[in-house]
């Protein structure tokens, strides 16, 4: 049996009147005064990355206004 830690930023974009990567890098300076790479934002919406980069995930959050993780991580357990 295999975990995986899935990034749900996809559907935490959608729910926000489906906000585009760059409204989100822009909403992110705006809200934080911090730069993100959008290739980086693109690698964890896509779930690409093999780690999980603890910054960018607390400036999503910060910018999102996120109060629970799982709004932008589930775990899934394959069989």
């Amino acid at each position: 049996m295999s975990v995986r830690i899935k990034v749900t930023l996809d559907e935490a974009l959608k729910m926000r009147g489906n906000m585009k990567q760059k409204e989100l890098i822009e909403l992110i300076k705006q809200k934080t005064g911090e730069n993100v790479r959008a290739a980086s934002v693109s690698e964890l919406k896509n779930n690409q990355r093999t780690s999980l980069n603890t910054r960018l995930l607390s400036l999503i959050a910060q910018a999102l206004e996120i109060q629970d993780i799982r709004e932008l991580l589930t775990i899934e357990w394959d069989s």
